[in-house]
Parts: C-alpha cells; sequence; structure tokens
C-alpha cells in the first residue's frame, strides 16, 4: 500500500482576499451611526463571536467577508471600543482630533486627519 501526496492545493480552495481600504490610525465615521474613531486594528475577514453578530439586527448584518475595524471611538456621551465593518465606515473629514482616552498611549500627533502610530506599537 503506498500513500499518495496529493500535489498543493488539490482540492483546497483560497479564502476569498478582501482589501481594506483605510489603515491604523485614520479618522472614520460610521455611515449610519455616526460616530467617531481612530483605527487601531483591521482583521480582514470578521473575528468576533457569533453571539455579537447575532446580536445585530438581522436586516442590518454586514457580510462577515469584509475587513472590520477596531476603533478607539467617541460619540456625545462617551469613549469606547468599536468593532465596525468596512461598508458602514467613511472618511471623517472635519479635520477634529478623536477625544478618547487610550488614544495618547498608542498614538502620537495627529495631522490631517490622521494619527501617527508611536513606533513601540509597530510591527
Amino acid at each position: 500500500m503506498t500513500n499518495a501526496i496529493q500535489p498543493f492545493g488539490t482540492g483546497i480552495t483560497a479564502p476569498p482576499v478582501a482589501h481594506a481600504r483605510f489603515n491604523i490610525g485614520d479618522v472614520l465615521m460610521h455611515r449610519m451611526f455616526g460616530f467617531r474613531g481612530v483605527v487601531f486594528d483591521i482583521d480582514p475577514v470578521f473575528a468576533n463571536s457569533d453571539e455579537w453578530y447575532e446580536a445585530i439586527p438581522q436586516d442590518m448584518r454586514p457580510d462577515k467577508g469584509q475587513p472590520f475595524y477596531h476603533l478607539l471611538a467617541e460619540n456625545g456621551e462617551s469613549s469606547y471600543v468599536a468593532y465596525v465593518s468596512q461598508q458602514n465606515l467613511v472618511a471623517d473629514d472635519s479635520d477634529e482630533p478623536v477625544d478618547h482616552p487610550a488614544i495618547a498611549g498608542m498614538f502620537g500627533a495627529y495631522e490631517h486627519g490622521k494619527y501617527r502610530l508611536r513606533p513601540r506599537h509597530r510591527h
């Protein structure tokens, strides 16, 4: 009996490649809810829990096969961390900094609508 080794790629399908429109340090705004935030991490596709996803009303659930962004977010009442699909984000053109207490520890200067990541956080 021989063990046949199949050539790489036989029967294996590569996942679709999602391209991120935004970068770490970009200031963005939620398309529907209007809150603003700074990108501090990007998942190429959905990487949160099923419970989190299913808590979104079904008619508003974004496709899981797109980039999702971790934001240091703010609204008129508080600062928080948000996880948002690419389809629900637009560039914020207000040229106003975001007021979130974690920004100073992670980012340096705010210039031209973008924060510069501190060197110790780059990899």
